[in-house]
């Protein structure tokens, strides 16, 4: 189980950074991955937030590759550590990057608050709706077993 859960970390982590920089970065133009400097500085932590994503998801993917060579994927628990994964780095965004160490806001607009509880509540449900799909994963691969011996 445990190499389902890491796959799934990992490729959620990376698919969630990628939509984030993807819309909000470059779509949308409302912040980039470093807001403390000039623009230059702010698109190039932009290329490295960006390769730091793919590198996730190709690693999650690598990993989801063998689980299906070994026969060892868990469809269930692997869409719930991806839902963990990425409900954890949005989460990590909201509340390290944005609030904690400044680096950026989610939008430069007066009333940011509204967009920081949106975006964190999101992330919660994301977490939340991961662990239940994994434990739900877990139990049934328990009572799989038990049925078997």
């Amino acid at each position: 189980m445990a190499r389902n859960l890491w796959s799934g970390i990992f490729f959620g982590l990376g698919l969630v950074a990628f939509l984030d920089e993807a819309v909000f970065h470059q779509i949308l133009h409302w912040h980039h991955f470093y807001d403390k400097s000039t623009l230059s500085i702010g698109l190039i932590s932009d290329g490295l937030f960006h390769a730091f994503s793919w590198f996730s998801t190709i690693g999650g993917l690598f990993l989801l590759a063998d689980l299906r060579r070994r026969n060892e994927l868990r469809l269930k628990g692997w869409i719930g550590a991806v839902l963990l994964g990425g409900g954890a780095f949005q989460l990590y965004d909201g509340l390290i990057q944005h609030k904690i160490m400044k680096i950026h806001q989610i939008r430069y607009v007066e009333n940011v608050i509204i967009y920081d509880l949106i975006w964190n509540f999101i992330a919660i449900i994301m977490i939340l709706s991961g662990l239940l799909l994994i434990i739900k994963t877990e139990k049934s691969s328990r009572g799989a077993t038990d049925h078997a011996q």
